[in-house]
């Protein structure tokens, strides 16, 4: 198999997982997977919003984690935002990549925090992490 190939599987099933989020819980805005320096990686946010997405992502868990360090919380299980119209949950998925929910207020959140657990250990086994 040649590199082009291998990331093009690669791409295909971070697509897949993303499909996957929507299927378990339609009422989401959008999924995305980013890399823990702020670069959008796979994702179905509007392309004008994708790049912003990404690295607010990044820097939430970024302080996430120094947070959780510095406070002696252990290590960072989500970083979750809610604001009047809604969620962002941002999940550590690996060293190298970050998984992102957007929902609408009414968003059950324990459903969310389900289904991106599952899906961080699946993008670190495609990502070659695990």
């Amino acid at each position: 198999m040649s590199m082009g190939q291998h990331q093009s599987s690669k791409s295909a099933d971070l697509a897949q997982i993303i499909t996957s989020m929507h299927r378990a819980i339609p009422e989401l805005h959008g999924v995305m997977i980013a890399s823990v320096d702020g670069l959008a990686v796979a994702h179905d946010f509007p392309e004008a919003d994708a790049e912003r997405m990404a690295a607010m992502a990044a820097t939430a868990l970024g302080l996430g984690t120094r947070i959780t360090e510095r406070t002696r919380l252990g290590t960072l299980a989500e970083a979750v935002i809610r604001g009047e119209q809604g969620y962002l949950v941002v999940y550590s998925a690996g060293t190298d990549a970050v998984l992102v929910l957007s929902g609408p207020i009414d968003s059950n959140l324990g459903l969310m925090r389900i289904e991106a657990r599952v899906a961080a250990v699946e993008i670190k086994q495609i990502l070659g992490q695990a």
